[in-house]
């Protein structure tokens, strides 16, 4: 019987473990502009930095994305003209870290909203006081970055439906005189009856109006019920305090509470459900 020579056999086909990666959008490279968000990822740790943009490509609401590995090299680019709408910020980086960029952002009119992505969990309180729009621990989860990029999306839109909108003007009696105060000059409203107190940085002044007209009228533009006597205007809280099943929040040199039915709420607003385990 003649033998066959040997022939060569095909290679089996390997998985290409590399083909996910080279999918992936790379850091350091802005991604093609389609319609949605045009958001900037900033991570000093390159691993951490492209599952991030992977994550965030995988998203139908993102546009485009650009990244930076270092906070130095993203106010570069916040500083210049390419629209950023929002920040996925690590906190801790050499150099100007997140939070270093979150307060130089927070003086900027219309600067870009702000998600803090972070192994940390002890500066959540902090991430509140910058108006961060959430607060995302790692490792991420795709479910969990779709949640923070919900919440963006619906700042935006908010900030679309109320910027041709002037502050509100309040006329307010004193002894005789009428005076007018503007929203964003009140710190909180308290509850008096079928009245309301509007409490300023300054004074306080009596209105014929009740507090929960005030709240249906004021919630869309940043005031929250944080008691059944109390409206505050979340831009002046100073401070969030969580204390043995009690919480408080401090506005000016005033501490008021928070009743445990509106505290899941507040903390949702502020913190963006930051230490909640799914």
């Amino acid at each position: 019987m003649t033998q066959q020579a040997d022939r060569p056999q095909p290679e089996r086909q390997q998985p290409d473990r590399q083909q996910a990666d080279r999918d992936r959008p790379q850091p350091d490279r802005a991604q093609p502009e389609r319609p949605g968000l045009a958001v900037l990822a900033v991570d000093d740790e390159r691993p951490a930095l492209e599952e991030l943009t992977y994550l965030l490509s995988a998203d139908s609401r993102i546009g485009s994305i650009r990244t930076a590995s270092s906070g130095a090299e993203a106010l570069r680019i916040l500083s210049g003209e390419q629209r950023v709408d929002a920040l996925f910020l690590d906190i801790r980086m050499p150099g100007a870290t997140g939070v270093d960029i979150a307060r130089t952002l927070a003086r900027r009119p219309d600067s870009p909203q702000v998600v803090f992505v972070t192994a940390h969990e002890d500066f959540a309180v902090g991430a509140f006081e910058l108006h961060a729009v959430d607060y995302v621990l790692k490792p991420v989860r795709q479910d969990r970055l779709a949640e923070a990029i919900r919440r963006v999306h619906e700042r935006l839109h908010a900030r679309t439906r109320t910027a041709p909108t002037e502050d509100e003007v309040v006329p307010v009696e004193l002894a005789g005189v009428t005076r007018f105060l503007t929203r964003s000059q009140i710190r909180y409203v308290e509850a008096q009856g079928d009245y309301a107190r509007l409490h300023t940085s300054s004074a306080s002044h009596l209105v014929r109006i009740s507090l929960a007209t005030l709240e249906e009228r004021w919630t869309p533009h940043g005031f929250a019920r944080i008691h059944r006597s109390y409206l505050v205007a979340l831009r002046h809280v100073q401070e969030v305090r969580w204390d043995a099943g009690h919480t408080t929040v401090k506005v000016g040199d005033k501490t008021l509470a928070v009743s445990r039915r509106h505290a899941r709420e507040l903390r949702d607003r502020l913190l963006g459900d930051a230490n909640r385990q799914r």
